[in-house]
């Protein structure tokens, strides 16, 4: 059977929620907390009570309730997620761990938060006890059961906390696995002014743009913090409008918060069968974003040929879209897009692609990362530059509107031509730090 993951992520709330309690409970009562096999034990008899609780309301619905059969697959997705990621989970209680990067079951390490690494205990007692932890993660943790074996050998996915995890075996010589922790999920603005990524004019501007539904490129390396960048972002859209999400992995969790964002639709690209069917694209779901009635649609990580999809929403009346791109620089940007556009089943010219830009981007974020733990320091994320589109030549123009100050962090450099939208909606441009005009 296809099992239903939205009821398995609802009734593991329950559970969890109970668990939870009785958790409380005994420390209240001074008990000894359960041990991890006590513990799990409880959970199986929980989940149980759970299940038969949901076949009487079903029943009482005059709906069918599930079989046999169906609740212990129900029964397993919920225990696989509740604790599916197994020795993996001491260090996703670590707040201070970012990454964790497996290759084998028994070369494991671990980077912190200030930008030390250090070498973890094994998570597993072999690779094939590993390749199955990867595969319970793989049919539980989606939106769709997603396999990992020889015959599909890669493997993205989120992790119950909102962490990241890429998997991969048979091209390696040992399964590899890398975790990308989520420790910034419902992140502001004001947040990243404070860890020092950006200053307060930048972060004054950056609402604005939002405000005023300006497109929005962020760019920047691997780990960099463009995600949380695009968190922090989202998180300044009026909570009335209607958000459509798309993302080869669910990463962004917008949803969660629906204090923050009530009206959400996630979409996860899907991968295709053993048959290799079935599959769904990051662009095709770009293009189905579109009639589905939303005020913006943000693309999570643009790799591929879901670009000129993109492109071409921004330019067609949907404004204030944001997405994520890797780039070593902020002006490196239109040469990625187009490199993405001439691979695409469009094959668009790099002509057509600088004017498809020109119409579609307003602005391109560069975030930069900085690792000085070895001098002393520690590991720094910024936003290093922002750069307008002004329009297309033969090329697209642009203008670094904020450029790196004496310490790196980007400070104003240069006018800004749509300054009347954005003081309609309360900016003013300061040129106090500027370098330059």
């Amino acid at each position: 059977m296809m099992l239903d993951q939205a009821l398995v992520r609802r009734l593991r709330e329950e559970v969890a929620d109970i668990l939870a309690r009785q958790r409380r409970d005994d420390a209240a009562s001074g008990l000894p907390p359960m041990s991890a096999e006590d513990e799990r034990q409880f959970a199986r008899a929980v989940i149980s009570r759970v299940l038969d609780a949901h076949a009487r309301g079903e029943i009482a619905s005059a709906r069918t309730p599930p079989t046999p059969a169906e609740e212990e697959e129900i029964a397993a997705g919920i225990h696989a997620a509740l604790y599916g990621v197994g020795r993996l989970q001491p260090l996703l209680d670590d707040p201070q761990i970012e990454n964790i990067d497996i290759n084998g079951f028994d070369q494991v390490f671990v980077q912190f938060a200030d930008g030390r690494e250090e070498r973890g205990l094994p998570i597993a007692d072999s690779d094939d006890e590993l390749v199955e932890l990867v595969q319970v993660l793989g049919a539980y943790s989606g939106l769709t059961s997603r396999s990992f074996d020889s015959a599909n050998p890669q493997l993205d996915l989120r992790l119950p906390d909102g962490s990241r995890l890429s998997a991969v075996m048979d091209v390696c010589s040992r399964p590899a696995i890398s975790v990308r922790r989520s420790r910034l999920s419902r992140v502001h603005l004001d947040d990243l002014v404070r860890f020092g990524s950006l200053t307060p004019d930048v972060a004054g501007f950056l609402s604005a743009a939002v405000m005023a539904r300006k497109n929005i490129m962020i760019a920047g390396a691997t780990n960099a913090g463009k995600t949380t960048l695009l968190r922090a972002l989202a998180n300044e859209i009026p909570p009335h409008e209607r958000l459509i999400t798309v993302e080869r992995a669910l990463e962004l969790g917008l949803g969660e918060f629906p204090d923050l964002h009530p009206n959400v639709v996630s979409f996860e690209e899907r991968l295709p069968n053993s048959e290799g069917l079935g599959a769904i694209t990051m662009a095709e779901l770009v293009r189905r974003s579109l009639r589905m009635n939303p005020n913006r649609v943000i693309v999570g990580e643009v790799l591929g040929d879901e670009i000129v999809t993109m492109l071409n929403a921004m330019s067609q009346g949907n404004d204030g879209s944001l997405s994520t791109i890797h780039a070593n620089s902020s002006i490196e940007v239109f040469n990625r897009i187009s490199t993405y556009a001439i691979q695409s089943a469009e094959r668009l010219p790099v002509d057509a692609t600088m004017m498809l830009i020109a119409g579609a981007i307003d602005f391109v974020v560069f975030v930069q990362k900085h690792n000085d733990y070895h001098e002393g320091g520690r590991l720094r994320r910024y936003v290093a530059s922002i750069r307008e589109v002004n329009g297309v030549d033969g090329r697209v123009l642009s203008s670094e509107i904020f450029a790196p100050g004496p310490d790196g962090v980007a400070t104003a450099a240069a006018p800004i031509s749509c300054i009347d939208e954005l003081a309609a909606v309360g900016y003013t441009q300061s040129f106090a730090d500027a370098r330059s005009m």
